[in-house]
């Protein structure tokens, strides 16, 4: 191959950029168990759900003049939004779990770039984390580590 053609070498990966890999891998164990204990809030509307639509929570229909909206029609609201809310916050929590793994192994960086940047969405915590982790990301130095 000739000399002048040769692709440059990548660079090589620097101990502060380790350093700074593995405190994100840390912090988004820490986001992540942050994510999922928020997400498990809606346990309230699914336990109130669930008992309007086996009818142990007595509801007062109204019947008086308007017609009367189904108490199990509202339970199955009730569950089908907490269980929305609580599987997609806990599948975000599995992924940032995994996307600290990978930060660590230096695996996956599509994988990373995509979480850190669904994490910026989950304010305060994540977005602080999901900009540092996309600003570390596009280090060059960082991205050849990755391949």
């Amino acid at each position: 191959m000739d000399p002048v053609t040769a692709p440059a070498p990548p660079p090589e990966l620097t101990d502060e950029d380790a350093s700074q890999l593995r405190l994100l891998s840390i912090f988004h164990y820490v986001v992540a168990a942050i994510t999922g204990l928020f997400s498990l809030i809606p346990v309230l509307h699914l336990v109130m759900g669930l008992a309007m639509v086996t009818g142990k929570l007595p509801v007062d229909t109204g019947t008086s003049g308007a017609q009367a909206v189904d108490p199990q029609l509202f339970g199955w609201f009730f569950v089908a939004f907490a269980g929305v809310f609580i599987a997609c916050g806990l599948a975000l929590a599995g992924f940032m779990v995994h996307a600290g793994r990978c930060l660590r192994r230096r695996r996956r960086y599509t994988l990373c770039l995509v979480v850190a940047a669904i994490s910026c969405m989950m304010m305060p915590f994540g977005t602080v984390l999901g900009v540092f982790t996309l600003i570390v990301l596009m280090r060059p130095s960082v991205k050849a580590a990755f391949a």
